[in-house]
């Protein structure tokens, strides 16, 4: 549960942020984190009446989650696989199959159990 109200509240009253981590239970760098997002906003304490906790907290992280999220490309590693299958599919040359090396029951023990 996100204690934006409280960190913005104890930090307009002039505590210091480690005071107000502890006291919400929550990391110094979150407590920053929460209060550049609130004066970024542009906002001020106190919070106007209409706004509520589901406003407050969509104009904090609006930008946070946006799907800016940078995906690898698997686009050499997939055509390579691919052209691996189709040439083990059709047994051609290159592939290595690996030769059944026994259950581990026909294995010798190492050590002690």
């Amino acid at each position: 549960m996100r204690h934006v109200r409280d960190v913005i509240r104890l930090r307009s009253a002039g505590m210091a942020t480690r005071e107000i981590a502890r006291r919400v239970g929550t990391a110094p760098s979150t407590v920053r984190l929460t209060i550049r997002r609130f004066e970024a906003t542009g906002l001020s304490w106190p919070l106007p009446d209409d706004v509520t906790d589901a406003v407050l907290e969509a104009r904090l992280f609006a930008s946070a989650g946006a799907g800016l999220v940078a995906r690898p490309n698997f686009g050499p590693a997939r055509t390579r696989v691919l052209r691996l299958s189709s040439r083990w599919r059709a047994g051609g040359a290159g592939v290595i199959v690996r030769q059944n090396q026994g259950s581990t029951a026909d294995r010798p023990r190492r050590g002690p159990r």
